[in-house]
């Protein structure tokens, strides 16, 4: 059983969805958890469901785009809870169009959440875990950072570019003890992905060897091995979560 007593967790994006159900998770193992979202009240919630559990939380309202905010987010969590062991970059958000009638603001939004996002949240908590010689950055990449989707060349590209800042920054880092690595979901059912037509959510299937979507505990379980000693000789990985699509 892992135990992740006294630890204490960031989650991005942790209002619903993956983020929810990976900053439960967390909870769940013994970590206290600091849930930070754009959607201030919907953190709320979560951390709510977080102390419920018997572990301290807290709500931190934050667009992770912004470094002077994600300054803000890691201040707070020393200064409540006098470390931070866990760094879940998970926010991101889609802005899906075909490349050729896709305009600036798309483009630059999804970049702005899902890639400088991720910088952001990692150059905040780098002196810290540093200081204490240990640390685990979590990624939440994509299986369409790896294989690209139609429609989606701003999320593929604000994706693969997080596969590659995860491994730059393992080889920068693995000298203090600290960790960095990915987690790439497949086709997990998700509010997002429940809004899918219907056909392509047959496609996605047909691609799938499992033969069946994956739930977000899915992901949260494979979120909470990396954050876990259990992980402590792995860094600069991509783990995949997707049922087998792709291999």
């Amino acid at each position: 059983m892992i135990d992740l007593k006294e630890k204490v967790a960031v989650v991005t994006g942790g209002a619903r969805g993956i983020g929810r159900a990976i900053a439960l998770r967390l909870a769940e193992a013994g970590a206290d958890v600091v849930v930070s979202d754009i959607l201030d009240e919907a953190a709320q919630v979560t951390a709510d469901q977080v102390r419920q559990m018997g572990r301290r939380s807290l709500a931190v309202a934050v667009d992770v785009s912004k470094m002077e905010q994600a300054e803000h987010l890691i201040a707070t969590t020393i200064a409540e809870f006098g470390r931070i062991d866990i760094m879940v970059n998970n926010a991101g958000i889609t802005r899906d169009n075909l490349l050729m009638r896709m305009n600036e603001d798309e483009w630059d939004a999804v970049i702005a959440v899902n890639l400088k996002g991720a910088f952001n949240g990692i150059k905040v908590v780098t002196r810290p875990m540093m200081k204490q010689r240990s640390g685990k950055i979590i990624n939440m990449a994509s299986v369409v950072g790896i294989i690209g989707n139609a429609g989606q060349a701003n999320y593929a590209a604000s994706k693969a570019g997080l596969i590659g800042l995860t491994k730059s920054v393992a080889k920068e880092l693995g000298s203090r003890n600290i960790q960095v690595n990915a987690v790439a979901p497949g086709y997990i059912e998700t509010d997002m992905t429940r809004d899918l037509p219907e056909a392509a959510k047959e496609t996605f299937q047909t691609l799938i060897p499992l033969k069946r979507s994956g739930q977000v505990r899915d992901v949260a379980d494979a979120v909470l091995f990396l954050a876990s000693p259990l992980s402590d000789y792995i860094t600069g990985q991509v783990l995949h979560v997707d049922g087998g699509m792709v291999m």
